[in-house]
């Protein structure tokens, strides 16, 4: 029988005719499809059987892709649903995508949550099976092989109106301040804390429940390596101890923190010899340099604080690298 799906007459050509814009959601409702996602779904949210009943899978992959060309609520979702016709032979009312969404109750959604896990696992497979093999990080030059990096970071989402959860922000914006984290190898969210605008960057509950979400999601092998990346909001003795306590006999879990600087930490650096300070890199192995006032680069440097500052109750094995820039650029030590 011939196909009748959306994408049975799809083809990608290198040339200058027949161009479309945001070519790329093509392929994101293609993976979506191929790797078994939209079916999953569908198997994961509660469906019905009465006539003109949407497949709820297919749904939430439709609004996923509507988010990707712009949208920025179920409307809007629609009406690119309609100008994207090829893509969403079938749109979906915005009434139809309301009820998908409030069908996603707490079980639901951790059927949803295991369901990405899989096909997670599945993609992370093929990753591997590439020629280039799994995207490791590169540091200076020095590949990471083996290490799975894990991102730790707060944002916020701005609104206008009176939305629910929506409060003053600690940068002085209105909105929602959520918590999530990423895995830099892939550049994929592992896992999103929904959070109100007024919740505290550096709350140690939330920072353990993502981490344990995004943990839930990673497909890692029993022996595996795990950095973990997090700026200063985990500056905390609970929280560098629970880092601390997730190393096992199957998982070694390193873990890179910022550090809120006080007067035992100015008093330490303080003591620090000039020749000890060296410039500081960035990832790519470049020298970090900041433009000074007067049109001059000024390199950051970098020194080792561990053994100077006193760590009595702070996790065993931690070190401190302090960094500095020339005063003429504005910055201050971190």
């Amino acid at each position: 029988m011939k196909s009748t799906r959306w994408d049975h007459r799809l083809g990608v050509r290198a040339d200058d005719r027949n161009l479309v814009g945001h070519a790329g959601v093509v392929l994101l409702r293609r993976i979506a499809d191929k790797t078994g996602l939209t079916t999953a779904l569908a198997r994961a949210l509660p469906q019905g059987t009465g006539p003109g009943w949407r497949d709820r899978g297919e749904a939430l992959v439709m609004l996923a892709c509507a988010i990707m060309l712009g949208a920025t609520n179920v409307l809007e979702a629609e009406q690119l649903q309609h100008h994207w016709r090829r893509l969403f032979p079938r749109p979906i009312s915005d009434s139809t995508l309301r009820r998908a969404l409030e069908a996603i109750d707490g079980p639901v959604a951790a059927r949803v949550e295991r369901v990405r896990a899989a096909i997670r696992r599945v993609v992370w497979t093929m990753l591997a099976l590439r020629p280039g093999g799994f995207p490791w990080i590169s540091v200076c030059g020095r590949e990471l092989a083996g290490w799975y990096v894990l991102d730790l970071d707060a944002t916020i989402v701005t609104c206008s109106s009176r939305k629910e959860g929506a409060a003053g922000t600690f940068k002085g914006s209105y909105g929602h301040h959520p918590l999530g984290a990423w895995v830099a190898n892939t550049r994929e969210c592992a896992a999103m804390l929904l959070r109100c605008g007024n919740a505290a960057a550096n709350d140690v509950a939330d920072h353990k429940s993502v981490l344990a979400a995004a943990l839930r999601q990673l497909p890692l092998p029993i022996w595996s390596k795990l950095l973990i990346r997090i700026d200063g909001a985990a500056f905390s003795h609970a929280l560098l101890e629970h880092l601390q306590a997730l190393t096992t006999s199957r998982r070694r879990v390193r873990w890179v923190t910022g550090w809120a600087i006080n007067t035992a930490d100015e008093r330490a650096i303080a003591l620090l010899p000039e020749q000890v300070w060296t410039c500081a890199l960035r990832q790519d192995g470049q020298v970090h340099e900041i433009k000074g006032p007067d049109g001059e680069w000024l390199s950051y440097q970098v020194a080792e604080l561990t053994g100077v500052r006193d760590l009595t109750g702070w996790p065993e094995g931690m070190r401190l690298i302090v960094r500095r820039v020339n005063p003429r650029a504005g910055m201050r030590r971190s």
